[in-house]
């Protein structure tokens, strides 16, 4: 029976190399400010965005089960980094977005993780981290992942 190099088996490289960016960037906004993987996401889907929008969307956007979302929304509600407002359509639901305190947090880890990133990415020449960023756009899309904010936002009631 064959069996599988995972050095070679692409998932699990994709999975080994996911596993250690992250922990490369948790670093940046773990020890400095106390936040989570899971209260990053939400804080960085919050931030890009010009409006609220529901847990979902975050769930939905960054892959991460929505009981660790709500746990991290919960979290990061204590800390008054994000706020729930109503859904102007839907009265039922709300939406989140970021505080004043969280915009400014926010803003403060967004050069530090430019610039992590930067440091992973040295490795590569600015023509193969433009390939690498194709070659990453053409697998999500044929996962059907999300890649856009306009896309998500019109898609399933987000």
């Amino acid at each position: 029976m064959p069996k599988l190099d995972l050095f070679r088996f692409v998932p699990f490289r994709l999975n080994r190399l996911a596993a250690e960016v992250s922990a490369a960037l948790s670093s940046e906004y773990h020890e400095g400010y106390g936040l989570e993987i899971p209260e990053w996401r939400v804080l960085a889907t919050l931030g890009f965005r010009d409006e609220a929008c529901s847990a979902q969307y975050i769930s939905h956007c960054t892959r991460t089960h929505k009981s660790t979302i709500s746990r991290a929304v919960t979290a990061l509600q204590r800390r008054r980094l994000i706020e729930r407002v109503k859904n102007g359509d839907d009265r039922r639901e709300f939406r989140l977005r970021l505080t004043r305190k969280g915009r400014v947090l926010y803003e403060e880890l967004i050069p530090r993780l430019k610039r992590r990133e930067q440091e992973i990415l040295s490795c590569l020449s600015p023509q193969e981290r433009r390939n690498f960023a194709l070659m990453l756009g053409k697998v999500e899309k044929s996962l059907n992942l999300v890649q856009t904010s306009r896309r998500a936002g019109a898609e399933d009631g987000y």
